[in-house]
């Protein structure tokens, strides 16, 4: 049976997971689909930084920020990188083998989240 505890250091890991490939992806591609879908939704472009500002739910409670219950996002693509341990039937060896996956996330403007309450994290 997983404790609290444990289940507590699997969302922390997975937030910071979340907030280090929001801060150092290297695709740019999402950029014009993040300024389209946050102008449509009455945000200034002058307003909307990606990486600064607009992060995924995941990133903004790693941030100590909280999305407001209602909120919707503007839909994006990324690309998380799994790894796969295959045997080599010939020699038996193991190998870990290292694949990006699509994934569609959710993104948030930081007009959308509230501070969490007693929670002390670092200022973007």
């Amino acid at each position: 049976m997983v404790t609290l505890t444990q289940n507590n250091v699997k969302v922390n890991e997975r937030q910071a997971e979340a907030l280090s490939r929001a801060l150092t992806g290297q695709t740019w591609s999402n950029f014009p689909a993040i300024i389209q879908g946050f102008t449509a939704r009455g945000i200034p472009e002058d307003q909307i930084l990606p990486r600064e500002n607009v992060f995924t739910y995941q990133a903004w409670k790693a941030l100590g920020r909280q999305v407001r219950k209602g909120e919707h996002g503007v839909k994006v693509v990324t690309f998380i990188k799994r790894d796969k341990k295959t045997e080599d039937s010939a020699t038996g060896e193991v190998k870990l083998q290292t694949y990006s996956m699509p994934r569609t996330v959710s993104v948030f403007h930081i007009s959308q989240t509230d501070e969490s309450k007693g929670v002390h994290h670092a200022a973007i």
